[in-house]
């Protein structure tokens, strides 16, 4: 059973159940107390011990009744034959229907058939459910990753019940009984119903993390403003999940992180009273400013299809950094910070596209904007982060404000979601606003705007 609960632990993690090791040393010791008998106490039993929210509480509840049910054999069928034997009274020779020596339909002698051959046709349905778990284990089915991988667990798992040898069975049983190798035919066409079955229900339950991760890392490298429109909200529920990692990673710097590292010479000096034994420590400290970022997001209508990951992202700076203050703009600028601060993500995007949102970009008139009214703001301390194509419309771009800003400012990133080959071409005028940033970085794909973000947060940890 434990190696059992090893492999539904697995199971769950694929379901999105976080189930750490400490975790897992707990439900083993409280499943050991209640014991496997109850099904629906164990079941409740390792909701109690491993789920941590609704959520995660739903997907293991999920996952157990996949994971504890098990394929069944197919029930047995009575054929027309043992209808009439029944009727008229007759007993088949020598006991069980696979039993060596039997008569068959012409006199001659019954082969010696294998154990699964036997199983099959005495029509054992629980000697044929072990058989199958016993296969499962043997073929290691749970360490079946990718839907290509069916064929080759099905076949390991007929070879690993003697699947050979029952066809030599099936061979021998034509020429000495016809009636009973079709009923052994059938019965292993149903055999192998059950193992695809066996391998089909492997695959959802221990392939799911394996087909997510491909799915999610195909997707972190699609053009986002290329997406079809079934990938949208699969793009959003994956950029959700870069935000939260950039949460967990950055929002609690780590202790050694706040208090700095030993400084030994001070240490032993202050201890030279007590022989130099440690009883008092000295940390080196290193100073760092408090983190000041500015960021402003380009939501015109050339942008439109990737304006909703870049506020996502957006908002997510909102929680791992203290002071934080964001604008959008198409024609004109406003700041969008308390929108932020104070609504979900998917609520806040749409109040910010429909203030500002899908109209013809003025990058000129914008900056003309952020500077009459937001200059102050940008410090030394401040790092200004530009997300846009950088595509005027042909108006005038102003690089003198954006150079007014990056005299002011510690430095400007500028995060582009065109490819390299774009800039410079039309009206972009990329070329005119890089010699003002300090780092620009195309960002056209999920992972490469995951990047650039967490090197701006960890540029402050």
């Amino acid at each position: 059973m434990r190696e059992e609960l090893h492999r539904f632990f697995r199971a769950a993690r694929g379901a999105g159940v976080r189930v750490s090791p400490a975790e897992s040393i707990d439900a083993i010791r409280a499943v050991t107390q209640i014991g496997v008998a109850d099904r629906g106490l164990l079941r409740d039993t390792l909701l109690v011990t491993l789920a941590k929210s609704q959520e995660e509480k739903q997907a293991l509840g999920e996952c157990f009744d996949l994971f504890f049910s098990r394929p069944e054999p197919p029930p047995p069928e009575e054929s027309d034959e043992s209808s009439t034997d029944e009727s008229s009274g007759a007993q088949p020779q020598n006991g069980s229907p696979g039993s060596p020596g039997q008569g068959g339909g012409d006199g001659s002698a019954q082969p010696e058939l294998g154990e699964l051959a036997q199983m099959l046709l005495g029509q054992d349905r629980s000697a044929v459910a072990a058989a199958l778990s016993g296969a499962a284990a043997a073929a290691e089915l749970s360490n079946i990753r990718y839907f290509t991988q069916r064929g080759l667990f099905q076949t390991r798992m007929m070879d690993a019940l003697g699947v050979g040898r029952l066809r030599d069975d099936l061979d021998a049983l034509k020429g000495a009984n016809p009636a009973e190798a079709e009923r052994l035919a059938a019965a292993l066409d149903g055999l192998r119903d059950s193992v695809r079955e066996m391998v089909s229900q492997a695959l959802v339950l221990y392939g799911r993390e394996e087909t997510e991760n491909l799915r999610n890392e195909i997707l972190r490298n699609a053009p986002l403003a290329r997406l079809e429109r079934r990938q949208v909200e699969q793009m959003k529920a994956l950029i959700r999940a870069i935000a939260r990692r950039l949460r967990e990673r950055y929002s609690k710097p780590r202790k050694r992180q706040r208090r700095g590292h030993l400084d030994v010479r001070r240490t032993i000096r202050k201890n030279a009273a007590w022989g130099s034994v440690p009883f008092l420590t000295a940390w080196k400290r290193r100073h760092r400013d408090r983190p000041k970022i500015v960021a402003i997001c380009d939501v015109s209508g050339s942008v439109a299809q990737v304006s909703d990951f870049f506020l996502l992202l957006i908002h997510s700076l909102h929680e791992v950094v203290d002071d934080v203050r964001s604008f959008a703009f198409s024609g004109h600028l406003i700041e969008v910070s308390d929108i932020l601060d104070k609504q979900e993500p998917e609520t806040a995007m749409r109040e910010i596209m429909s203030k500002v949102g899908f109209g013809s970009s003025d990058y000129g008139n914008s900056f003309a904007d952020f500077e009459k009214r937001y200059l102050r703001s940008v410090t030394p301390k401040t790092t200004v982060i530009v997300l846009g194509d950088a595509r005027t419309n042909n108006l005038d771009p102003r690089t003198d404000l954006l150079r007014q800003i990056s005299d002011r400012a510690k430095r400007v990133v500028w995060l582009n979601p065109e490819g390299r080959m774009g800039w410079g071409w039309g009206d972009s005028e990329m070329p005119r606003y890089a010699p003002f940033c300090n780092v620009v970085r195309q960002c056209a794909t999920a992972k490469q705007l995951e990047r650039a973000v967490s090197d701006i947060v960890a540029a402050y940890q």
